[in-house]
């Protein structure tokens, strides 16, 4: 009787020390500015206003950033994005180019916080020794790197939970996993957490500097046909290792006590559920997928986390909690392939062919947005609802506070073990780092490849040298308010850079032209008429006629060309379901060039990069194009999709950029030149009913 009572009264310390849920939601607009009405700030435009940011940014509190030597704040990385600098790991000074204008810090919410905690002198938890003084200034070093790919290579990867009798009392009653691991430690998650809603509330500047309280939610999909309850119950067992990976933006100042996390569950519609939930008692918020490229085909597939296939319920329910994807990103671009799009001349930009945390190649079918997007109207062919109708964003997904947007001065994502350009390898390493990585098997991905003639040695993990100096997320809103851009990102009036400031515009509907080019309400005139990127048309017997303005980012490269990427259900004779298909028009050339009416292509305009120097063409290129443009392959019966693609000439990819600087040559498997580029959100064709 006496043990019965003991275990109560156990079971009653449980119960009172979970009554504040994670899922509490605490309102923290004392710690923010005073609302201001909408309106009410500087440059507010009913024509709205271009805004460049980033939704993916890390910072100490993510535990694979601490790891490798990030002890930068959700304070220091808002100073950077408004014009400050910000120290990389390597000890280095870091700026933009010029500042942005809204920011989130998204640190993961697995173990978020605890790494730090457990590198803490004064923490004697067991299990957390090797962390100690991990990121002392003396331990912050290129030799330190071992260690750490040590640490985040079997330490984090092993998390072990204890399945005691408390243990399984506490995980029964929050249903998270956190709570059953021996050095997790609840109160630094919600303390970090707090930090990093403090900082948001207290960056944000309506009508100068926009900030949003966001996380990452990490999941991965397991072995095929394994369910995750049978492995390590935190999901870090055997795993096919597809990405699944979102960020998630709170709207305003109401917030969750905790993050939803991959450790109460890894199935990203439980993650949905759990928004509808919030949204229910008034707090928004919205999933952003991104790395669908890592995905191993798993991130646009036509069936449920269960296996069954989806239909409209399912289609609605992802697309309330996902309006946005990430199509670009330091971990490459998840436009298309060419092996999905063999007839895009362009498709071949920046692509990572291998899972996120390289755990084997990805397939490209079911990986991509283009893809997605055509699949999605083959389910509306089939009565079963669009899943896939995204607007585009771009993001960094730094690892270090600071965006690494500009090849000229790439810094990558992970800190010390790819801050160095051998590191990331792009310039040969000097015999003694050939010699630590050989005796290093816990150096995660190590590998060494020798190229081009004997002597050199790079090293070779597949993902660091495929990484892309990206990308930018870019709104069309009114003010520069948290509302005013959320909302754009809910009508998905969106669209994403591989870095460069290109600004850009894209309308559709009847009688556009009846407006010049020139005109000065020329914008106003669009919305009135038609929809912009992100929008919907319905029915019409004749091509929609569509509006592109783009225009150059002074700092970047001229224009080349502007292109409109079309996808489409085309019916067969006797066949009752649209196949989906697509078609790459070029709409606006450069220099005087003229669109082939066959081809659909521009002529080259002989834009060229000199490798010795970086220096490129300086009378080639347009710092403006603007046209009108029909479909002349439009049929009135198919359901379609539109959407922008604009190409600079030509420039220095970051890899050459890196040799150039240690004089050496260009790696010589690598591209050694890109064309930086930005792409719209799309716009929906569906015929009349």
């Amino acid at each position: 009787m006496r043990y019965l009572y003991r275990n109560l009264s156990l079971v009653f310390v449980v119960f009172l020390w979970s009554c504040t849920s994670g899922d509490d939601i605490v309102d923290y607009s004392n710690l923010g500015p005073d609302e201001t009405e909408s309106g009410n700030t500087p440059g507010f435009s009913e024509d709205r206003n271009v805004y460049f940011g980033d939704l993916h940014v890390h910072t100490k509190h993510s535990f694979d950033a601490y790891i490798f030597g990030t002890t930068a704040t959700p304070d220091d990385a808002y100073k950077y994005a408004k014009g400050g600098t910000i120290q990389h790991p390597l000890g280095f000074d870091m700026q933009l180019r010029e500042p942005l204008d809204f920011y989130a810090v998204t640190d993961h919410g697995f173990l978020m916080g605890n790494v730090e905690w457990w590198a803490d002198p004064n923490n004697t938890t067991p299990g957390t020794e090797p962390f100690t003084n991990l990121n002392i200034p003396e331990n912050r070093t290129v030799e330190s790197i071992p260690r750490r790919g040590a640490l985040f290579a079997t330490q984090v990867r092993s998390l072990v939970a204890d399945f005691n009798f408390m243990g399984m009392v506490k995980y029964l009653w929050t249903g998270d996993q956190a709570r059953v691991i021996s050095i997790y430690d609840v109160d630094k998650h919600r303390s970090a957490w707090r930090d990093i809603i403090r900082s948001a509330q207290e960056h944000n500047d309506p009508g100068n500097f926009t900030t949003f309280v966001a996380y990452e939610y990490t999941s991965s999909t397991t072995r095929s046909g394994e369910n995750v309850s049978t492995l390590n119950p935190l999901g870090t067992g055997p795993y096919e290792g597809g990405n699944l990976h979102r960020n998630v933006v709170f709207k305003g100042d109401r917030v969750t006590v905790e993050p939803f996390s991959r450790l109460k569950s890894l199935n990203p519609e439980d993650l949905w559920t759990w928004m509808d939930g919030l949204r229910e008692r008034g707090v928004d918020t919205l999933a952003i997928p991104h790395n669908s490229n890592g995905s191993n085909g798993q991130m646009f597939e036509l069936e449920n986390w269960a296996g069954y296939p989806i239909g409209k319920e399912y289609a609605e329910f992802r697309m309330r909690n996902e309006p946005l994807v990430e199509i670009t990103q330091v971990k490459g671009t998840s436009d298309t392939h060419p092996l999905l799009s063999p007839n895009d001349e362009w498709a071949d930009f920046e692509i990572m062919d291998t899972r996120v945390g390289g755990t084997g190649w990805s397939r490209p079918d079911g990986s991509y947005v283009r893809q997605a997007y055509l699949d999605g109207i083959s389910l509306q062919e089939e009565q079963r609802g669009n899943p896939y109708k995204f607007g585009l964003v771009g993001a960094s997904d730094t690892h270090t506070g600071a965006i690494s947007d500009d090849e000229s001065d790439f810094h990558s994502k992970i800190g010390i073990l790819d801050g160095t350009p051998q590191g990331r390898g792009s310039v040969p390493l000097p015999d003694e780092q050939v010699q630590l990585i050989m005796d290093n098997d816990d150096l995660p991905g190590a590998r060494l490849i020798g190229l081009k003639k004997f002597g050199d040695t790079y090293y070779s993990n597949p993902g660091f040298r495929q990484w892309s100096a990206s990308g930018l997320a870019v709104v069309w809103a009114e003010e520069n308010t948290r509302d005013s851009i959320f909302n754009a990102f809910r009508r998905k009036e969106t669209y994403a850079t591989s870095g460069s400031k290109i600004k850009l515009r894209f309308f559709a509907g009847e009688d556009l032209s009846d407006t010049s080019l020139s005109d000065e309400d020329l914008i106003k005139q669009a919305y009135s008429k038609g929809v912009p990127m992100g929008g919907d048309l319905v029915g019409g017997d004749e091509s929609p006629e569509f509006l592109v303005w783009a225009v150059s980012d002074t700092r970047g490269a001229p224009l080349q060309r502007v292109q409109i990427i079309k996808g489409f259900a085309e019916n067969a004779i006797g066949e009752p379901v649209g196949r989906p298909n697509e078609q790459v028009y070029d709409v606006a050339c450069s220099d005087g060039l003229e669109v082939d009416p066959e081809t659909h292509r521009c002529a080259d305009n002989g834009a060229k990069v000199n490798l010795s120097d970086c220096s490129i063409s300086s009378n080639l290129g347009a710092s403006e194009l603007k046209t009108y443009w029909k479909d002349p392959d439009f049929n009135p019966t198919q359901k379609a999709f539109y959407y922008v693609r604009v190409l600079e000439n030509p420039t220095c990819r970051w890899s050459t950029w890196d040799a150039i600087r240690n004089g050496v040559e260009p790696r010589p498997d690598l591209h050694k030149t890109l064309q930086e580029r930005a792409w719209s959100s799309p716009i929906w064709y569906t015929p009349e009913a």
